[in-house]
């Protein structure tokens, strides 16, 4: 089959979240299965030289967004079988920052009408357009029409995949002909119109041959109002073609017996090396070196819906038990500044990193020996499934593909690959934490082969491209 896979980002290009990582890795495993993959997103500023010099000009053309003709410039880049085209427009992309201009409804409008005008210039006829969140919502609306007009993409399908119905692309309704070229036929309960405004997102859950979410979980969760966000009711009346698919990771960038970030290397067959990793991870944090006392982690930005709340709250309850803790990240002042006092109150026992670093990352990843996830909401998540890799038993909140992915620990089989509580309640995450501790330091050799289940668990691509690859054989009948 060819795909076509548009994203706002890509790793290792540029990333500001898991959808770069989904876009850089998903791709790779469709092409192993034999599919001519190619990846479309914005040439941004922040897109380094290293990248840049290794990229083919294409072509150019103009794109027709309303009354506009702006320029659009096609670059190209082979690599790991898979073929990236990057979208040149200065005005629209040579800017500090990826999101939250004052003007991305046009942006993105934009590289939707792109995405779409591509295939006729390139002579490439996609079987499925891969949509990615609201910046690339508009592109299986634009299909509805395209597919009329354009031969390339006569016989072409859409799949649109929700990474975070939190953000929709709702915009005024005076949007809708004057930017995004669409007529106001399009405004109506079953497309674009959403309490008088347009939402993007809304219109390609409908307008899509079919919709996926990042975890089976969380595509049961959007039933829900208190997950979906407003809404329940399109995911509910789209229900016969949607489907939870869940994420993987890079096994390759992330693996402990070859990650050079590492004090020294370790696996599931010898895992002395984490010994090291930890103590490295006690200096560098400043955390008093003691290999005998759990250290629990982190990593996350640092807002609401990832259950910081319940954290700051249980500050004292968890500085109570017999631990260490480490919190890497930034985000909302008030964790930020909770997170100092309590590096100030507990010194050497609490350690409050207050920035991003993927150097500090690793060393997490590779040296706790928990990782705290007590999210609110968590459409998929990879930070549990890299902690696991690494050996760090993940400690979460049983929402989304945390629920997916973390199997939690039975005591009566020592069966499991983590810990797990369910109620947004700082009580019950504390209970479970203390549990986690008490087994720790009670029984090594149960701690020990959660973490060998943990490592050996299966999050490659491999399992979810096969599942994409079955859904684009429903809607395009190959």
């Amino acid at each position: 089959m060819n795909i076509l896979f548009a994203t706002s980002e890509a790793a290792p290009f540029i990333k500001t979240g898991g959808l770069a990582d989904v876009s850089g890795s998903l791709p790779q495993a469709l092409a192993k299965l034999g599919h001519d993959v190619r990846v479309i997103l914005p040439l941004y500023e922040g897109i380094g030289e290293d990248w840049r010099s290794q990229m083919t000009y294409l072509q150019c053309f103009h794109v027709h967004l309303a009354w506009r003709t702006p320029y659009c410039g096609l670059f190209e880049l082979k690599r790991d079988g898979v073929t990236f085209y990057f979208v040149d427009n200065e005005y629209y992309f040579k800017r500090r920052g990826l999101y939250g201009h004052y003007d991305d409804a046009e942006r993105f409008a934009f590289f939707s009408r792109a995405v779409i005008e591509s295939p006729g210039h390139l002579g490439f006829r996609p079987d499925v357009i891969h949509c990615n969140d609201w910046q690339t919502a508009l592109v299986p609306i634009y299909l509805l029409e395209e597919r009329s007009r354009v031969p390339e993409l006569s016989n072409t399908k859409s799949v649109f995949t929700i990474h975070n119905i939190e953000y929709q692309g709702r915009y005024g309704h005076e949007l809708l002909v004057d930017l995004f070229g669409l007529s106001e036929g399009y405004f109506h309960e079953h497309m674009l119109a959403y309490y008088g405004d347009v939402n993007l997102m809304k219109g390609a859950i409908y307008a899509s041959d079919y919709v996926t979410t990042v975890s089976p979980s969380y595509a049961e969760e959007l039933r829900y109002p208190f997950y979906a966000h407003g809404l329940e009711g399109v995911v509910a009346d789209n229900a016969h073609k949607l489907r939870g698919i869940l994420n993987g990771i890079d096994t390759v960038r992330y693996d402990p017996w070859h990650d050079r970030g590492l004090t020294k290397l370790f696996n599931d067959k010898q895992p002395q090396g984490k010994k090291a990793d930890k103590a490295a991870l006690q200096k560098m944090a400043g955390l008093k070196e003691d290999p005998h006392i759990p250290v629990v982690a982190c990593v996350s930005r640092l807002v609401q819906h990832k259950g910081f709340d319940l954290v700051v709250d249980a500050i004292h309850d968890i500085m109570a038990l017999d631990l260490q803790m480490v919190v890497l990240g930034t985000g909302d002042w008030k964790y930020e500044e909770a997170f100092r006092q309590a590096a100030a109150q507990y010194p050497g026992r609490f350690s409050a990193q207050i920035m991003y670093s993927d150097a500090f990352s690793t060393a997490i990843y590779g040296g706790a020996d928990l990782f705290l996830m007590p999210s609110i909401a968590e459409p998929c998540g990879l930070s549990q499934m890299i902690a696991m890799r690494y050996g760090t038993l993940p400690l979460v909140r049983e929402t989304g593909g945390l629920k997916d992915t973390v199997i939690p620990y039975n005591q009566f089989t020592g069966e499991g690959t983590g810990f797990t509580f369910a109620n947004i309640n700082k009580g019950d995450m504390v209970w479970v934490l203390r549990q986690a501790v008490e087994l720790y330091h009670d029984n090594p050799k149960a701690w020990k082969r959660l973490q060998k289940n943990a490592m050996t668990s299966d999050f490659s691509w491999s399992r979810s491209a096969g599942d994409y690859q079955e859904v684009y054989g429903w809607i395009t009948g190959k």
